[in-house]
């Protein structure tokens, strides 16, 4: 589905989701009808009674849609593989106001991946917003988060807020920019 199609739904079971843009947490009730306005990177930003809401990929089945597959990686993944997969599941995670993943925004300052003693690994991410009193920022942390611990052997994910350097718009990627008419 593309970001801009408006497909209805009506919802099939009691589901957690989040006000956009104040990231309050709420309940959609069975019942409920509405449209999916955005179905980026495994989560729906959905529009009901006047409001936009985003719902988590998990979560899926309550909008009669499929949860994204599950990540694997081979056995003999080195370090380069775990942090490559770490990469592309930042780019899975969507402001549920913008159709452009968070590192074509330019929001993520680093991932960086690091062997544990036991073969394990941790993931550091250092993250921004468009502008700093954005309600969605522990939203768009907690889904970067949950993203990125889907990954085989990352036990341990630490995605910390930054907002030095402040974020401007030409740290987004070109295509980015070209999508979102800031060129």
């Amino acid at each position: 589905m593309r970001h801009q199609e408006r497909e209805p739904f009506v919802v099939s079971e009691d589901v957690k989701a989040v006000l956009v843009p104040a990231g309050i947490e709420v309940k959609l009730r069975v019942g409920s009808v509405g449209y999916i306005t955005q179905a980026l990177g495994g989560s729906f930003t959905v529009y009901v009674e006047g409001n936009l809401f985003r719902i988590a990929g998990e979560d899926a089945a309550a909008l009669g849609k499929e949860p994204p597959p599950k990540i694997e990686l081979p056995p003999d993944a080195t370090d380069a593989d775990v942090e490559k997969a770490a990469w592309a599941q930042l780019r899975t995670c969507y402001d549920p106001e913008i159709p452009v993943n968070i590192v074509d925004l330019g929001l993520v300052y680093a991932c960086d991946v690091t062997r544990q003693g036991d073969g394990t690994r941790a993931a550091a991410v250092k993250l921004t917003l468009t502008a700093p009193g954005c309600g969605m920022g522990e939203v768009l942390v907690q889904d970067a988060k949950d993203k990125l611990t889907q990954i085989p052997t990352l036990v341990s994910v630490d995605v910390e807020l930054v907002f030095d350097p402040p974020w401007d718009r030409e740290m987004m990627s070109e295509a980015a920019r070209l999508q979102t008419g800031m060129m």
